[in-house]
């Protein structure tokens, strides 16, 4: 990547992080600057832009689990979704042609409606590094927008056999081996250890899945979604996950500065483009319709709604298809970029008010509810708690277990987000339950007054702060702590209303110290 990509990158990233919000906006205002000022972008930053792609499809396989995609909420929303959706958006914009505006009187129902379809995709790009940030990645909603996206790659994959005419090689039939040679990649995965090695490994099984399918006809990036589906259930996955973050985050900006790259708009474009942006609001409709019909939650209807409800990169490549077969005038691609760009601003900043919003409309929202939900969206409540942990990842797993010893394990209760490891707990009968902390109508069914304590072992300050103000308002009475990386965290948990924080690197350092001190005290104790 050059250097002055990088330095509009980061100076554009870094501005729109001091206003509080995601770098993701910085990076599409520093393409269509480059684009303003006569550069022009070079084949590796495509290239960039590709692995980033690829890694990130990589790592939404990594936790997904095919009996996921299998839930009728998940393949029926998308389908019937992107079907009304592709209708609609027809309809509208031939309604808005015989006002005379602009582009849109030139089109026929079938233009039209090819632009409704590839308007009718949701970002992949944009909804996970939302939900990365905000740590929701596991919960359900985060789970059911993870299924629908892959969903959608599905049709896209079907949509570009359709459109090309090119039918995949009989070799792509070898594919379905991939399942037979799994030993093989999970003992690869195991041989890694926990270096250097770990990382490359993931960068070879990303890339090497998309070449693979690649030359048998079949798109790339499916490739890179089936490899890390493949390693979704090894042990190491979330370790796996976590080691390609910060090289798929570096790559993605690529991504989002060949956006700016696409064309320069005239006024006119910049006007349609904000007519269709303003269309999303049909989107988000669907989608929580279509979701509360499903006998989804209000609430996790309308967070799923709300993150994917904006415009996809994928549109964009159906676009620039349908503009080289001559279906579609070339303004439009330019129209699209912008549109896409503008709805990832929109959802930026308005999904991290999401909880926010829920709370403040709650009452509202859940008259759409159905009278009976599915059966793994139903409050459970724990039995005979008096101390509950929230988060039962590494820490909280850690906390939960010390506790068990230290007070009981008939009054410790766990909590988590993540629907499958709830269930292997559960298996285990270890006394935990489904929840997402950050639910106002949990805390609103579930019974408190005999927990005494709540431990938030959650790895963002910013969800510990939610989860503290949610059991106040719940009129909670007993004492919670919560754990901290740094010290500015510390102090807002503690001006939170939360009684104790635990900073995570001080305090170990501290445990880590007396517990080795007792070494030479037993030593001298033996001694003597």
């Amino acid at each position: 990547m050059e250097f002055i990509w990088l330095l509009f990158a980061f100076v554009c990233g870094l501005a729109v992080k001091i206003v509080n919000l995601p770098p993701l906006i910085g990076f599409l205002l520093a393409g269509f600057l480059l684009n303003y000022l006569g550069l022009e972008p070079s084949s590796s930053l495509d290239s960039l832009a590709n692995i980033g792609i690829t890694l990130m499809l990589f790592s939404i396989g990594l936790k997904l689990h095919v009996k996921d995609l299998l839930k009728r909420e998940v393949w029926a929303s998308t389908l019937s979704h992107m079907g009304i959706w592709t209708l609609l958006f027809g309809a509208i914009a031939l309604l808005l042609g015989t006002l005379s505006l602009p582009y849109f009187g030139l089109l026929d129902f079938k233009t039209a409606a090819l632009l409704g379809f590839a308007l009718s995709f949701s970002s992949t790009v944009c909804i996970m590094k939302l939900l990365e940030e905000s740590g929701e990645l596991k919960t359900r909603h985060g789970q059911l927008s993870l299924g629908i996206l892959v969903m959608q790659d599905i049709v896209a994959v079907i949509f570009l056999v359709a459109a090309t005419g090119k039918i995949p090689s009989i070799w792509a039939l070898g594919l379905f081996g991939l399942l037979l040679i799994r030993p093989i990649f999970n003992k690869v995965l195991d041989k890694a250890g926990h270096g250097e090695m770990l990382p490359l490994t993931g960068l070879f099984l990303a890339l090497g899945g998309y070449e693979l399918f690649y030359l048998v006809g079949v798109k790339g990036d499916l490739g890179a979604l089936i490899f890390g589906i493949l390693l979704a259930s090894h042990s190491k996955a979330s370790e796996l996950n976590k080691s390609l973050m910060n090289f798929k985050d570096l790559f993605l900006i690529g991504f989002f500065l060949s956006i700016g790259f696409t064309a320069l708009p005239t006024l006119n474009m910049v006007g349609i483009s904000l007519i269709i942006t303003l269309i999303i609001l049909a989107k988000f409709a669907l989608f929580f319709g279509l979701l509360t019909q499903l006998k989804l939650r209000a609430r996790t209807s309308f967070l799923s709604a709300m993150i994917l409800s904006n415009y996809s990169e994928f549109g964009l490549i159906v676009v620039a298809l349908s503009v080289a077969n001559g279906w579609i005038a070339k303004d439009w691609l330019v129209i699209l970029a912008l549109a896409v760009s503008f709805s990832f601003v929109i959802t930026s900043v308005l999904y991290r008010l999401s909880h926010r919003l829920y709370q403040t409309n709650k009452e509202t929202i859940r008259q759409f509810e159905s009278d009976k939900c599915l059966t793994e969206d139903v409050f459970t409540q724990p039995k005979n708690a008096e101390i509950l942990v929230i988060g039962l990842g590494r820490v909280g797993r850690g906390a939960f277990e010390s506790l068990k010893t230290l007070a009981g394990k008939n009054i410790i209760a766990g909590m988590d987000a993540d629907q499958n490891r709830i269930k292997a707990m559960q298996d285990a009968q270890e006394n935990v339950f489904y929840g997402d902390g950050e639910d106002a109508d949990l805390w609103e069914h579930l019974d408190t007054s005999d927990i005494r304590l709540v431990l938030l072992a959650l790895p963002i300050a910013e969800d510990s702060t939610n989860i503290a103000i949610q059991l106040r308002k719940a009129n909670y009475q007993g004492q919670i702590a919560a754990i901290a990386r740094y010290q500015d965290e510390r102090e807002d948990l503690l001006a939170s209303g939360i009684n104790n924080v635990f900073n995570f690197y001080t305090d170990a350092g501290t445990g880590f110290a007396e517990e080795s001190l007792t070494l030479i005290h037993s030593v001298e104790k033996n001694t003597a």
